[in-house]
């Protein structure tokens, strides 16, 4: 009985297959392989960046560390979309319980798009600073900025001392 099965199951996988059109060059796509870098940098005002080489975007972040010396952060003032910024350059600022911090452009670029969740949910900043609490992007305008600021075991190195 079980062998009347069994043929009767390669009997309808064969009619199926016969009725399938044979795969042709055209009908199968072929996609390049795209080979893309994301480098997480940071700066000593424990501001960090995310930038994505194939984007050219970066998005800019506090640390766990600042968020943590912060407190429970109950303000965001964020950059304006479209503003070009050079780095170093204020880019908007913190509010929390305990102080008032700004932040600074780790990157020079034109910021393309902004956490509007920020303006009604600032404790993103203490639940998720660098995820879901993220601050900005910024169309990175010169990419060597990235590399110069630090790995992420300097600024570990820089948080110790």
């Amino acid at each position: 009985m079980f062998n009347a099965v069994r043929q009767a199951s390669r009997t309808a996988t064969l009619v199926r297959a016969a009725r399938r059109p044979a795969a042709t060059a055209s009908s199968l796509r072929t996609f390049p392989s795209v080979r893309t870098l994301v480098t997480k940098r940071y700066t000593q005002d424990h501001e960090a960046v995310v930038f994505d080489d194939s984007t050219g975007l970066g998005t800019v972040t506090l640390t766990d560390y600042a968020q943590s010396s912060l407190g429970d952060v109950v303000f965001v003032e964020l950059p304006t979309v479209g503003s070009v910024v050079e780095q170093g350059d204020q880019i908007g600022a913190v509010e929390s319980v305990k102080a008032a911090s700004d932040i600074y452009a780790p990157v020079s670029g034109t910021v393309k798009e902004i956490n509007e969740n920020l303006n009604s949910q600032p404790g993103l900043l203490n639940k998720s600073p660098e995820g879901d609490g993220w601050l900005c992007k910024i169309e990175v305008s010169k990419a060597e900025e990235v590399t110069e600021l630090m790995t992420e075991d300097a600024y570990k190195e820089h948080c110790q001392s």
